[in-house]
């Protein structure tokens, strides 16, 4: 009777175990990302990228790092929107557009031009109205909301199942108005999640 008591014990804990380590095992860190777009600018040397980032684990994650040929793009240069009203899984799916670069007395950075297609076009002003946003419609003014990109200080929490779109400055040099029509690698990173995506340098729309 003792043996088989103890027999039963060891069972049960085998199971506790067996359940813990499986639960322990199921939370990732896991980052999908979509739509990476590369623009230079030929007349201004100037260069863009984009892109949409979702954590489809089921643990938080921060995204950290993105990487162009070695350099790390800072996060200064980061331009985010996660509001989770507009970083739809539609805006998420959704070809990424560049707007071509503004020009001005006073253009010292290389910033995209606010898209103006949307409904009222000053969708993000309502929002932001002291500015500092660039504004992009993926649908021309249909249902789809305007993306409203801040520019970052520092890593993006996600929770699991959240989205952001990312656009960001390249530095200077690292992508030229030679490499149009040029694939690059693109490394967007959460920690230790994520990896390089091929995308093809492509010109800016004007």
């Amino acid at each position: 009777m003792i043996i088989l008591i103890a027999a039963i014990v060891l069972a049960l804990g085998a199971v506790t175990y067996g359940t813990a380590l499986f639960k322990t095992g199921a939370q990732q860190e896991v980052i999908a990302i979509k739509g990476v777009k590369m623009w230079v600018d030929n007349d201004r040397a100037v260069a863009w990228g984009a892109a949409g980032v979702r954590n489809s684990g089921d643990k938080l994650v921060s995204v950290d790092k993105i990487l162009i040929r070695g350099t790390t793009v800072p996060y200064t240069n980061w331009y985010v929107d996660e509001n989770q009203d507009r970083a739809t899984i539609e805006n998420y799916q959704s070809q990424f557009n560049h707007t071509g670069t503004i020009i001005s007395a006073t253009y010292t950075n290389g910033l995209i031009n606010n898209d103006t297609s949307v409904t009222p076009s000053t969708a993000c002003s309502s929002i932001y109205p002291t500015g500092g946003y660039i504004q992009q419609d993926f649908d021309d003014g249909g249902p789809k909301p305007a993306i409203c990109l801040i520019k970052s200080s520092g890593p993006i929490a996600l929770s699991p199942g959240e989205k952001l779109i990312v656009y960001f400055r390249i530095e200077d040099g690292v992508i030229i108005p030679m490499d149009s029509g040029v694939p690059v690698n693109v490394g967007i990173f959460a920690g230790k999640t994520g990896a390089p995506i091929t995308a093809v340098i492509s010109n800016p729309l004007r």
